[in-house]
């Protein structure tokens, strides 16, 4: 293999020389890798041909896109498109937002506030642009029950707390736990709303004609349809637009031919006003609201992250998760104080944002701005617009958010990926928890993590030329799943004097390992063998002289 060397580049400012990339046209990401390319980074070059130009530097590692030198760009990089998509979006948010608020068994209006709250407060204190965030079905399901035992006021106080909780999560940057996510997780969670979106629109097929089901595969025509031709404007709008005008001028919402987003239930006419839930500010208050607001702050952190996650990777852009983490709390205590209830980010509709052009912190303001307007000045018009528009939005959403190369792959990934996917899509579409499915998927990623790193421990040994002694020679990890195999490898019966124990290529991790290295030196002194450990490795020496007894007095009687 050649050797290397590293080679110095000269320093500039790298965030200036992002912004000059993308005026100039180039993507975020082009811009920061050129302005990585100057800002000093250390690149390995082969030796041969190439000649050290000055000292060389300490690597820097990749920035977040979302740095403060950028805030323009993230605002108004893509004005045009963020308007039409924020436009878009706001459209596919009220029914949805509706049906939420039936969900948590609250008024529509609770629903309707809250998208427009969080989704203006995420806008500006939010870690990854482009995300929209609004009330969601995870978080009404999880409400049900303090709704109907306490009432609509503790359910504004427990979106206070959550805020706070989300808050408190940020500061202690919980964010970073995402980089434990594993990518068959990340998978089995968007494959799994995806099928759950699919679900959630089969409800308005019930009871329509065929009329339902016509406009339904027409929607979709224009969707899939008009990008062939044209892509100046977002294809779900033109679809909303032209079934609504269809539904308005042949009479099929007053002919009750097609259900419209007025039948879901009624739109406010008011303006959100700040309030503070009317509940005693008591500890008893706090007993009451803390098991509602905790599980709140975990499912909306859990779902906004990986939300996050999928446009990082959609965009090619990074996000700053801790930013999200506190973001999502701002933007819930905004909720709480006008009426609204807990939300988080909405993959669906951040779907539709992305696919319609939007990239900007402006696609998600306009979002909220735009819905408040809707229902508020617009809403007799927007209750008019047939369902079955927005359902053949929401199919799309559905059909690009799922993972169709997860079933491709299927023959060429490791088996436990795919269980692990597939485990988690089947928790989560049977109990409607993100929380608990994306948890098992961890959990079980982790397991299947260190039963293959287990399974890399090799033992081998050799004997002396006169017999007397025994030299082990250990290679791989020791932990809790590798012990067994290690403690096997040995054959304490063999009439040898003295037993050495090579670990230049192992490392030692937990109390298990160690424990399993004691019983074995123990084992071998208790019949009459000496036993050397040799080539322990800086840490595995320091757990080991901090943790193992076998030399300590009373050893034979503690293990």
């Amino acid at each position: 293999m050649a050797s290397l060397r590293c080679v110095h580049f000269r320093r500039l400012r790298p965030d200036a020389d992002a912004a000059r990339a993308d005026r100039r046209g180039g993507s975020d990401c082009t811009g920061r890798r050129r302005a990585g390319r100057r800002a000093g980074f250390v690149l390995p070059l082969p030796k041969a041909g190439l000649r050290a130009a000055g000292r060389p530097t300490t690597a820097q590692p990749r920035r977040p896109t979302l740095n403060p030198s950028n805030y323009q760009q993230q605002w108004f990089g893509t004005p045009g498109r963020d308007l039409i998509a924020g436009t878009v979006v706001a459209l596919a948010l009220i029914p949805e937002a509706i049906a939420f608020s039936i969900i948590a068994g609250v008024d529509p209006k609770v629903g309707l506030y809250a998208s427009f709250c969080i989704a203006v407060v995420i806008a500006f204190a939010g870690g990854r642009s482009g995300m929209i965030s609004a009330a969601t079905g995870a978080m009404a399901l999880l409400m049900v029950t303090l709704v109907k035992e306490h009432g609509l006021q503790y359910l504004f106080a427990a979106t206070l707390l959550t805020g706070v909780i989300q808050i408190v999560a940020g500061s202690l940057k919980l964010g970073d736990l995402m980089r434990f996510v594993a990518r068959s997780v990340v998978i089995g969670f968007v494959n799994a709303l995806a099928i759950l979106i699919f679900l959630a629109q089969l409800p308005e097929f019930k009871g329509q004609g065929w009329l339902m089901y016509a406009c339904v595969a027409g929607g979709l025509a224009i969707i899939y349809g008009l990008p062939r031709l044209t892509k100046a404007v977002p294809s779900a709008l033109v679809c909303i637009v032209v079934l609504t005008g269809l539904s308005v001028g042949l009479g099929w919402g007053e002919r009750d031919l097609l259900r419209t987003v007025g039948d879901m239930g009624a739109l406010p006419s008011a303006l959100p006003m700040f309030q503070l839930p009317d509940v005693p500010f008591t500890w008893e208050t706090l007993r009451i609201i803390l098991p509602y607001s905790l599980p709140l702050a975990v499912v909306g952190l859990l779902e906004s992250l990986m939300t996050a996650t999928i446009v990082d990777d959609y965009t090619d852009t990074g996000s700053d998760k801790n930013r999200e983490c506190a973001g999502q709390g701002v933007a819930n205590l905004a909720a709480g104080l006008f009426g609204g209830m807990a939300g988080c980010a909405m993959i669906g509709q951040t779907v539709i944002n992305v696919k319609s052009g939007g990239r900007g912190r402006l696609s998600t303001l306009w979002a909220g701005a735009f819905l408040l307007f809707l229902i508020v000045m617009l809403g007799d018009w927007v209750a008019r617009i047939p369902m079955a528009a927005l359902v053949a939005v929401m199919i799309m959403v559905s059909i690009g958010t799922f993972s169709w190369a997860s079933l491709r792959n299927i023959p060429v990934y490791p088996k436990s990926a795919t269980f692990v996917t597939f485990a988690t899509v089947a928790i989560v579409v049977g109990t409607h928890n993100l929380a608990l499915g994306v948890g098992a998927g961890v959990l079980l990623s982790a397991l299947c993590f260190a039963a293959k790193i287990a399974r890399l421990l090799h033992v081998t040994s050799h004997c002396s030329a006169d017999g007397a002694e025994r030299i082990y020679h250990v290679r791989g990890q020791l932990f809790f799943a590798s012990t067994t195999a290690f403690a096997a490898a040995f054959d304490f019966r063999e009439p040898v004097r003295k037993v050495t124990l090579d670990v230049t290529h192992a490392h030692f991790w937990d109390t298990t390992s160690i424990n399993a290295l004691d019983k074995i030196v123990i084992k071998y002194r208790q019949a009459g063998v000496a036993v050397e450990l040799i080539g322990l490795n800086t840490a595995s020496k320091a757990i080991v002289e901090r943790l193992a007894i076998y030399d300590k007095e009373g050893a034979g009687e503690a293990v």
